[in-house]
């Protein structure tokens, strides 16, 4: 699609209201208006956010669970409250399979110390993909350091999509886990995690999704997809930082022994030993990020407003749009061309670091990350230190993105021609 044949259905879409809701995104920077398009780093936050959290400090600031008194209730049902909207959220089958962590890096290594340490021995193999963030990667490989196993990598071929030859030989006999990316946060590709996890299961294999890229962009359901685990960060979802869910089935979250210890995971405690609490409680040590997890629902909340289909098409268009624009700069070249991708925009341009090109930017007030990306096997893959990327939201517009391209063409005339 070319840009003169773009869809008019962005139109329908109201991105100019949404971004109203925005206190951030109506400010100047550097004397330019903010085009912010580092969403896949971290997104903005609408007032009904900024809002519910600050009231929870306002109006009912207390510890949960185990205090008796008017205020401690409070703070215990809207948290609980929250957990109830993450799994409704992701369609759990009930709210004990919803664990509170600071984020999806958490929530990997929860399942590599707990379940993989009680599961993995010498021979035996974890599958992770090329794709994969920094955060799916390093945790498999220390407790495989832990444990005698070994890390496997299906690889990727030159559109930044996973071999899925590759992946189904090397899930063999000896594969105890899966670990996968839903979508990646260097390329935006789209991995098929539902054959993913199809054939895993074939196999009897547990299989984990890092879905830090998807939730905020496409409907998830861990029913549907029948994963295992499913793990996500609040601040990429217009959410606070410091809060984020993991996922897991019941059966396997029972099974697993406690990562950390302290208060709220116990049921006992004495000096012979010690008896763990109910599921979510037995991976919930010490007090928890009240605000965070109040704050992860509101914006749970307010994205069923906005409508995460309509999201979801709105941002292809915008993707389809920014293409474009881009592939018309001299020099450039994207990184990341899958048949099937989020919105993201990664590149690079001939005789221009990455770095560089943000830092042009940023004199025109165009917020984009420039660097690995916390993915160098992907960027070693591509043959390329660091690339350029930015990264969509509901609240961008064509406008973001014809600043972006102008900002560019600039940066190319002014250092490379």
């Amino acid at each position: 699609m070319t840009i003169a044949t773009y869809s008019a259905h962005q139109q329908d879409f109201p991105a100019a209201r949404w971004r109203a809701e925005f206190p951030l995104l109506q400010r100047s920077v550097r004397g330019q208006p903010l085009a912010y398009l580092d969403n896949a780093a971290t997104t903005q936050k609408p007032q009904a956010v900024i809002d519910a959290e600050a009231r929870y400090y306002r109006e009912i600031n207390a510890n949960i669970h185990r205090g008796v008194h008017w205020l401690s209730e409070q703070a215990t049902a809207a948290h609980e409250g929250a957990r109830e909207r993450v799994r409704r959220f992701l369609n759990a089958r009930e709210a004990a399979e919803i664990i509170f962590v600071r984020g999806t890096t958490e929530a990997i290594n929860l399942v590599a110390q707990s379940y993989g340490r009680a599961n993995l021995g010498p021979g035996d193999e974890v599958l992770i993909t090329g794709l994969e963030h920094h955060s799916n990667i390093v945790p498999w490989q220390m407790v495989c350091a832990q444990t005698g196993a070994t890390l496997k990598v299906a690889t990727l071929d030159d559109t930044g999509s996973v071999r899925m030859d590759e992946f189904r030989r090397l899930l063999g006999a000896r594969t105890r886990l899966v670990a996968v990316a839903h979508v990646s946060n260097a390329l935006g590709t789209v991995n098929p995690v539902r054959e993913m996890i199809d054939l895993a299961h074939a196999q009897g294999v547990p299989v984990l999704v890092d879905g830090a890229q998807a939730v905020a962009h496409t409907p998830v359901d861990v029913q549907a997809l029948d994963c295992d685990f499913y793990a996500f960060s609040g601040h990429k979802l217009y959410a606070p930082t410091g809060i984020g869910a993991l996922y897991g089935r019941r059966a396997l979250l029972d099974a697993m022994p406690p990562w950390q210890g302290g208060g709220d995971m116990i049921r006992t405690v004495s000096f012979e030993g010690s008896t763990w609490n109910d599921l979510p409680y037995k991976f919930e040590a010490g007090t928890p990020h009240i605000a965070g997890a109040i704050g992860l629902g509101a914006a749970i909340e307010y994205l069923g407003e906005v409508g995460l289909e309509a999201v979801a098409a709105y941002e292809h268009e915008l993707l389809i749009y920014g293409t474009a624009l881009l592939q018309e700069i001299p020099g450039l070249r994207m990184i990341g061309t899958a048949a099937h991708k989020a919105g993201i925009l990664s590149f690079v341009i001939d005789g221009l670091h990455a770095h560089d090109i943000g830092t042009v930017l940023d004199t025109e007030g165009v917020a984009i990350r420039a660097g690995h990306h916390c993915a160098m096997p992907v960027m070693e893959h591509f043959g390329v230190p660091a690339t350029a990327r930015a990264s969509l939201a509901f609240y961008n517009t064509r406008e973001d993105l014809d600043r972006l391209a102008q900002a560019l063409r600039r940066a190319v005339e002014m250092f490379v021609r």
